[in-house]
């Protein structure tokens, strides 16, 4: 069982997250969430949005995974009304990491949809790990209407959120086959090869996609 940090020690670990050292910021968000404290909640939501390096933000969404869930959740669902993206894209990653399904309704299709790429990806992954049970083919429908966007980062997450939906999924990648847009044929196809054969990396899922096209067929023949 932890202890509550004492008063010395929260004070040291608060002016640490504000650090301009990362590596002093790194070790503050440790120490919170070796010893989770109420007190911390607010300063790790608020560090979490501005926070620039990623191993930093990390161990700040492992510091508010430490804490309860029913105080967490909340201070969470709050970040993702906030006009910085980064603030949305983390609560969104961390709400993964805790896995509270209540936070579910707050997985809007703006947020699917949001226009920055990092927001939207963390919404994805947030929707896949908290969509409840019967819901998944609602979701797998809302997260085809986004095949096609982005570089290869984005479409290989969409693609990942897609696969890990299963059985569900299928329809909608069917769907979205024979779409009238050639990007979005072409995603689908690729991710339908991706789930078919993980092994074989995206890129090359993408181009056996290019080559289902060039041939006018959508692979599923084969």
């Amino acid at each position: 069982m932890t202890l509550p940090l004492q008063d010395t020690d929260a004070l040291r670990a608060l002016q640490g997250l504000e650090d301009g050292n990362s590596s002093v910021r790194l070790r503050a968000a440790l120490a919170v969430g070796t010893n989770p404290d109420p007190r911390f909640l607010d300063k790790l939501v608020e560090r979490c949005a501005i926070e620039p390096e990623f191993s930093v933000r990390e161990m700040l969404t492992w510091a508010l995974t430490r804490h309860a869930a029913s105080a967490t959740v909340p201070a969470l669902l709050v970040e993702l009304r906030s006009e910085r993206a980064q603030a949305r894209s983390q609560a969104l990653h961390t709400l993964s990491k805790i896995g509270d399904r209540r936070a579910w309704p707050a997985i809007t299709r703006a947020l699917l949809s949001d226009a920055a790429d990092e927001v939207a990806r963390s919404a994805w992954r947030a929707a896949v790990v908290l969509v409840p049970e019967g819901a998944a083919p609602e979701l797998a429908a809302e997260l085809s209407t986004q095949l096609g966007r982005g570089g290869h980062e984005t479409q290989l997450s969409l693609s990942r959120a897609l696969i890990a939906l299963g059985e569900a999924a299928s329809s909608a990648l069917r769907a979205a086959m024979t779409d009238h847009d050639p990007r979005v044929r072409e995603h689908a196809i690729a991710t339908e090869r991706l789930s078919r054969d993980p092994d074989a990396g995206f890129a090359f899922a993408v181009e056996e996609a290019k080559r289902v096209m060039v041939l006018g067929t959508t692979g599923q023949e084969e």
